[in-house]
């Protein structure tokens, strides 16, 4: 009986061995040697340069040969002759933060037509240009935790102005219209939003931008830029204006560039996540699909090396995680 016994567990642990290997052999292996083009809006935009520093590490950690290609601009057609250029030297995948959602159709379908496998990070093109999406979180909480940030520093009233980036940003543009959507709750029926203004993510654009709205509403109280260019460049401006620390400008940033702004009080809070964490992820995920691990079917999983497991969504969206909240009490325990 006691041979038995141990014959069963045997065979029962054999099985569930048989199994794993099953399973384990049902997930293919990423590809080494993958060939990988990062373009992001634009070439020297500091968040960019971060968020695609994260693509390059998650390309030497899988073996991938991948490189960072773009305009200088982040105009609309900016963008098509790099992806040209990569549907001729037969990359992979490629991995698109799109100045344009539907400008770019066309190439992008060209690039897929030919097996390259797309991917969009930060700013999405109309879902049949790509495959998967890399959000950075999700655009309604993105939206509407900005103005509820804005409404605690205003004390819920007065004028407010939005510094937006292009004015075909997808991105942007999706989170402002969920700012608006925020801001017709009752708790912000003394805010009123005055103007949506354009930087272009150009310094000097959203310098100049950031002071008209100062010059055209005496009354304005706030300002939301939603772009690291746009809030950069108008914290510039205000920490030299009579009108520091009481006009509140808040947005999206990174700790580098905002924290001379923090601490001397031009700005008293701000928002953001680890852009190389949205290049190292989507890095990944198109690995993922150039190894034939997913197709970018909802409900499908895989591994993204030290960020972990990770599930597509609906219409092949990704999302990072949550907006977090800088401000002078944790600032200097972030550099990026």
């Amino acid at each position: 009986m006691k041979n038995r016994t141990l014959m069963v567990s045997a065979l029962s642990a054999l099985t569930i061995t048989l199994g794993l290997g099953v399973a384990l052999a049902q997930t293919p292996a990423l590809t080494k040697g993958l060939k990988i083009t990062l373009l992001p809006k634009n070439i020297n935009n500091p968040y960019n340069v971060i968020e695609t520093s994260g693509g390059l590490a998650a390309a030497k950690e899988i073996g991938a040969a991948a490189k960072v290609v773009g305009p200088s601009d982040a105009g609309a057609s900016s963008q098509v002759s790099y992806i040209n250029t990569a549907i001729a030297q037969r990359q992979d995948a490629l991995i698109l933060a799109a100045n344009d959602a539907n400008a770019l159709l066309p190439y992008l379908k060209r690039a897929a037509a030919g097996g390259m496998k797309i991917v969009t990070m930060d700013s999405d093109t109309a879902p049949e240009g790509r495959t998967l999406f890399i959000n950075q979180a999700n655009s309604e909480g993105i939206g509407r935790a900005q103005v509820q940030l804005l409404g605690k520093l205003t004390n819920y009233s007065g004028d407010i102005a939005i510094l937006s980036a292009t004015p075909n940003a997808t991105n942007q543009n999706t989170w402002i219209k969920w700012m608006q959507e925020e801001l017709k709750l009752p708790k912000y029926k003394n805010m009123h939003l005055v103007k949506i203004a354009y930087g272009n993510d150009d310094d000097q654009k959203s310098f100049t931008e950031m002071q008209g709205l100062i010059q055209a509403y005496p009354n304005l109280k706030g300002v939301i830029s939603p772009t690291t260019v746009g809030i950069s460049a108008g914290a510039r401006y205000l920490s030299t204006s009579p009108l520091k620390g009481k006009v509140m400008l808040t947005g999206l940033g990174t700790p580098n560039q905002m924290r001379q702004f923090v601490k001397d009080g031009t700005v008293s809070a701000f928002q953001l996540w680890n852009p190389a964490d949205v290049g190292y992820l989507a890095t990944y995920a198109a690995a993922a699909l150039a190894s034939k691990q997913i197709t970018g079917k909802t409900g499908e999983t895989f591994m993204a090396g030290k960020l972990g497991k990770y599930t597509v969504g609906k219409n092949g969206e990704i999302v990072l995680g949550p907006p977090y909240t800088f401000d002078k009490s944790n600032i200097d325990k972030f550099n990026f």
